[in-house]
C-alpha cells in the first residue's frame, strides 16, 4: 500500500503519520515526537544506534545543531500497519562560510507497534558515497580505492 502524502491526522495510517512528521521535522516539532516514535524505539543510521524517545530525539537535535535548513523529502513510501519502507531525500547546507548544499539519499525500514508507533527506524544510506568522497583528501583516495574496485 503506498502512503498518503501529507496527512498527520489521528486517523492516517502510521506510515502515513510518520511520512508527514518526517517531512515537517523542525526543532519545534521534536516535542512531538513521541506522538509518532515509542517511548522505547530503536534508531540506527551509518553514525549512530540508540534506544529510547530522549535519545532518539536528540539524533533529530543534533542534526538541526550541525546543519543548516535541513529537511527530508520523502519519495516513495510503502508499508501496512506493522511495516513501513520510504526513500528519500536528505536536504542541508553544511555550516560555516564555506558552507555547501548537500543532498543525501536513502531509505528508512520502519516497524510499528500495536500503537502505531515507531518502534524500529532503521536508516540505510551510503556514508562513503554521499558524504566522505566529497571531503579533500578522504574523497580522492576513497575514489581512487572505488575505482581500482570496480568491475568494468
Amino acid at each position: 500500500m503506498l502512503a498518503s502524502q501529507g496527512s498527520a491526522s489521528s486517523n492516517a495510517t502510521p506510515l502515513a503519520r510518520f511520512q508527514a512528521y518526517f517531512e515537517s521535522l523542525t526543532p519545534l516539532t521534536l516535542t512531538e515526537i513521541g506522538q509518532i516514535y515509542a517511548a522505547d524505539a530503536r534508531f540506527k543510521d551509518p553514525f549512530n544506534a540508540v534506544q529510547g524517545l530522549d535519545a532518539v530525539r536528540r539524533i533529530f537535535a543534533h542534526m538541526f545543531a550541525t546543519t543548516e535548513q535541513p529537511r527530508f523529502v520523502v519519495l516513495h513510501a510503502l508499508g501496512d500497519a506493522t511495516q513501513g519502507y520510504v526513500t528519500w531525500d536528505f536536504h542541508f547546507r553544511s555550516k560555516g562560510r564555506s558552507g555547501r548544499n548537500w543532498t543525501i539519499h536513502g531509505a528508512s525500514r520502519l516497524e510499528f507497534n500495536a500503537q502505531g508507533l515507531v518502534a524500529l527506524h532503521r536508516d540505510y544510506w551510503d556514508a562513503a558515497e554521499e558524504l566522505y568522497e566529497h571531503l579533500p583528501l578522504l574523497g580522492a583516495l576513497l575514489r581512487a580505492i572505488k575505482s581500482h574496485l570496480r568491475a568494468i
